[in-house]
C-alpha cells in the first residue's frame, strides 16, 4: 500500500477535469428519471463515441467485435486493441469493463476509449473492452451474464476467433473494471473460476475503484457527501436501478461480504489489486472489499492514492494518473511472469 503523509481535504483539480467531470455530472443527472428509467435520448447526445482506429495510430489499432452465435436483440460487442509494435512474444490479455453505474457509458464512450488506448499502448496489452448492457432496461444479471459470455467468445477455438486475438497470450487473461466495471469484474471471476476454459485462463485481476454497497452509510460516504461525481443520491438511484425489484443494497451483488453474502472461500479466486482513492466516497466500501476478499485467504493486495477522487486514473494530467498505470504494469507483469503459458 503506497502512503502519502497528507490527505487533502477537497480535490485539486486542472481546470479542465473539472470541467470535464461538471459536465458528465450535469449529464448524468439530467438523464435520470425519478421513476428509475434514463433518458436514453438525451444521454447519447451528450456521450461522445469516436470511431475504432482501423488504421494504426501511435503503434495501436482497434475494431469493434460482434460476439458471434449472439442473438440479434442483445447486440452484444467489444471494441478490442491491439498494440502494432514489433515484440517476440504475446502480450497478456486485459478483459475491461467500464463504469458508469451499470446505467452509462460505453466500450466506445470517449472517456474508456481513451483509457483502453493507454493500457494497450503503456502495458503493452490486448485489451478487450467489453460493451455489456446497460440498466434499468437491463437490470442484473444481464451485465454478469454478458461479461461472461465475452470470456467464453475469447476462449472459443473458431478461426475467427483466433486470428482476432493471435498476438494475445490467453494463459495470461486479467479481468478489470472500474466503478461498476469492478463490481462486474469480480462476479465475472466468479463464474470464470467454475468454467473449464480451453485456452483462457484468468490469472489476476484489476479492481479499479470498486463500485459496491450495502444499506449501512459509512464514514466515507457522510464525510465526502461535496466531492465529485460521486455522492449518495447518484449511487442510490444506480442500485435502484439495477438491482432486481423490491431488493435492497445488501443484496450480496452490492454488498458482497455483507448479511447476505455468498461464500467465496472455496472459490478459485484469481489475485487481485484494488485501486483506492482518498478522495472517493466509495472508499470504505472498497476497504472492505479487500479486507473480505483477504479474510477468505484470497492473494489480495491494496493500493491508496490518498489525494485522488473518483476515475482520476482517466487523466493524464493528473500525477496519480501516471503512477496508477505503473502499478498496473507492475501488478500484470508481475502474474503474467508467474504463469508463464
Amino acid at each position: 500500500m503506497n502512503k502519502m503523509a497528507k490527505i487533502q481535504s477537497s480535490p485539486d483539480l486542472p481546470w479542465t477535469v473539472s470541467l470535464f467531470i461538471s459536465a458528465v455530472s450535469f449529464a448524468v443527472d439530467t438523464s435520470c428519471r425519478s421513476n428509475f428509467t434514463v433518458n436514453r435520448r438525451l444521454w447519447n447526445l451528450l456521450d461522445y463515441k469516436p470511431s475504432p482506429l482501423t488504421k494504426p495510430h501511435r503503434n495501436l489499432k482497434s475494431s469493434d467485435v460482434v460476439v458471434v452465435g449472439d442473438g440479434p436483440s442483445r447486440n452484444l460487442w467489444f471494441r478490442l486493441y491491439t498494440p502494432t509494435a514489433a515484440t517476440t512474444k504475446k502480450l497478456p490479455i486485459i478483459v475491461f469493463f467500464h463504469g458508469g453505474g451499470f446505467a452509462f457509458m460505453s466500450a466506445s464512450s470517449k472517456l474508456y476509449d481513451d483509457f483502453c488506448q493507454r493500457l494497450a499502448r503503456e502495458l503493452p496489452a490486448v485489451v478487450v473492452s467489453v460493451n455489456y448492457r446497460l440498466s434499468p432496461e437491463h437490470r442484473y444479471p444481464c451485465q454478469y451474464d454478458d461479461g461472461f459470455d465475452v470470456l467464453k467468445f475469447i476462449d472459443g477455438s473458431g478461426s475467427s476467433s483466433s486470428c482476432l486475438f493471435e498476438g494475445a497470450n490467453l494463459g495470461q487473461c486479467f479481468l478489470a473494471g472500474d466503478s461498476a466495471g469492478g463490481n462486474i469484474a469480480h462476479h465475472v471471476a466468479i463464474r470464470a473460476s467454475g468454467h473449464e476454459f480451453r485456452q483462457v485462463k484468468v490469472v489476476g485481476m484489476l479492481a479499479i475503484q470498486p463500485f459496491f454497497g450495502g444499506e449501512e452509510r459509512t464514514e466515507s460516504e457522510t464525510r465526502l457527501k461535496n466531492m465529485p461525481l460521486v455522492n449518495i443520491e447518484r449511487t442510490d438511484w444506480m442500485w435502484k436501478a439495477f438491482l432486481p425489484e423490491g431488493s435492497d443494497r445488501d443484496h450480496p451483488v452490492a454488498n458482497v461480504f455483507g448479511p447476505n453474502a455468498v461464500d467465496i472461500s472455496g472459490v478459485d479466486f484469481p489475485a487481485t489489486v484494488v485501486f483506492v482513492g482518498g478522495l472517493d466516497q466509495l472508499q470504505d466500501w472498497q476497504k472492505r472489499y479487500y479486507e473480505g476478499l483477504k479474510k477468505r485467504g484470497k492473494q489480495a493486495e491494496l493500493v491508496v492514492f490518498p489525494n485522488a477522487i473518483h476515475t482520476f486514473y482517466a487523466y493524464p494530467e493528473l500525477d496519480d494518473s501516471s503512477v496508477f498505470i505503473h502499478k498496473v504494469r507492475d501488478f500484470v507483469q508481475a502474474h503474467a511472469t508467474e504463469t508463464q503459458h
